[in-house]
């Protein structure tokens, strides 16, 4: 049993007069809205699909113990890659990352190893893992921490190891090092799960707290401090498409939604009507963490869904991405949902990206040169290239706007689950 502070249960018992005198005033009159399309987000979806293939197809190479993979043997991941041509096609489009040469057994079986380009990021990667592994180990236990069990399967935890930025080892590496903060256990129904051994007070600030703390500290305005002692609710950051935001009707729905009183992700929220509108108000910033918690500040929408009784989220989730489009971004590219954090982007960029996003894009810059220039190689990606600190990178982004439109017809069923 995870103990609370009395400052705590006082902080919930205001909150929860708060929102008596609220449900007193009627609930929010909600407002349907169109799913609205960005070029630029999409575009990060379309480049990272490839990215994340690559990535691990490097880390199965890597643990492979004859140090290459054989076509054959990768002729079935397609599916599991999200990729939409075979994977012997994207290995070969690739040759400043993946070596093409004979088996020596087989001479017509394609096999592939990681070039030198490819092993020295992955060395730069493993660094990365270790300089910044307090932030990785921190934001694993946040994660536990928002799971009604504090648990969660290893499968659903597999998932999102590339969106968590966890090195593709954690669980024999991370996880062994920390037995005060992690440890294995079997669900009811046998599967394995990673459990949070001891509560971390230390971490029980959501994201949005964190930041409206840090801008009261460099403004005057006091709404944070009147947060604190529960006279006031937090509001999320919005971005609305254009148009959206000067719709009265739509104003006026999110100033009710913000006034809402603010549960943090971390606070128990087992006494709130789980059909109120201040459930829902949780709901969105339990999302709006778990999105913060990426160092893409996106993922897919089943990977969600495979924690969403733990999260102690709706079924029907999905409706509270297009509820709330300024706080959250559908993608329907690459053949899957995906769900991006708005505010983590600008101008298609990542806001305050993570080392180790900066080094994947460099891993794009070295996958984008091998495809242009296949023909002449490693010889196009020099080490002093791949060295620097900055890689520039072309797309929708240079625009200088984000691209959004409204799409006709194409809003997005509320129980559209079935990815």
């Amino acid at each position: 049993m995870f103990a609370k502070s009395k400052s705590f249960l006082f902080s919930m018992s205001k909150l929860f007069h708060q929102h008596q005198q609220w449900r007193e005033m009627g609930a929010m009159a909600k407002v349907r809205l169109k799913w609205v399309k960005n070029k630029n987000l999409d575009h990060i979806i379309d480049t990272e699909t490839d990215l994340k293939a690559a990535c691990i197809l490097k880390d199965a190479i890597k643990r492979s113990p004859t140090g290459f993979l054989t076509a054959k043997s990768v002729a079935d991941w397609q599916k599991l890659l999200g990729l939409t041509v075979p994977v012997l096609r994207f290995l070969r489009r690739y040759p400043t990352l993946f070596h093409e040469f004979p088996h020596a057994r087989y001479a017509s079986l394609p096999c592939f190893k990681l070039t030198e380009t490819a092993l020295m990021l992955d060395s730069q990667e493993e660094i990365i893992h270790q300089s910044h592994e307090s932030d990785t180990v921190e934001r694993l236990c946040r994660l536990l921490m928002m799971m009604r069990t504090r648990t969660v399967s290893l499968r659903s935890l597999h998932s999102l190891k590339f969106d968590l930025g966890l090195p593709d080892n954690y669980e024999k590496t991370l996880v062994m090092r920390y037995p005060d903060h992690f440890c294995f256990v079997k669900a009811s129904n046998g599967n394995p799960c990673l459990k949070l051994v001891t509560w971390r007070d230390e971490f029980a600030f959501s994201a949005l707290q964190k930041r409206n703390e840090r801008d009261a500290v460099t403004s005057e305005d006091g709404l944070y401090r009147e947060f604190k002692r529960g006279q006031s609710a937090l509001t999320f950051p919005m971005s609305f498409p254009r148009g959206y935001g000067a719709q009265k009707k739509v104003k006026a729905w999110m100033d009710e939604f913000q006034k809402l009183p603010y549960i943090s992700p971390y606070d128990d929220a087992s006494n709130i009507d789980p059909e109120s509108d201040l459930m829902e108000k949780r709901a969105v910033g339990v999302l709006h963490e778990l999105l913060s918690l990426t160092i893409h500040k996106k993922t897919k929408r089943n990977y969600l869904r495979s924690m969403r009784g733990e999260l102690n989220i709706p079924h029907k989730f999905t409706r509270l991405f297009t509820r709330y489009p300024g706080i959250f971004y559908l993608s329907l590219k690459c053949k899957t949902t995906t769900v991006i954090l708005k505010e983590g982007y600008r101008r298609g960029k990542l806001v305050d990206p993570h080392p180790l996003t900066r080094l994947r894009d460099k891993f794009y810059h070295v996958m984008r040169t091998g495809f242009l220039y296949r023909a002449r190689g490693l010889g196009m990606v020099s080490k002093e290239e791949l060295l620097l600190d900055k890689v520039d990178d072309d797309g929708p982004e240079e625009e200088g706007s984000e691209e959004e439109e409204i799409v006709e017809g194409s809003e997005l069923e509320e129980d559209s689950e079935d990815e």
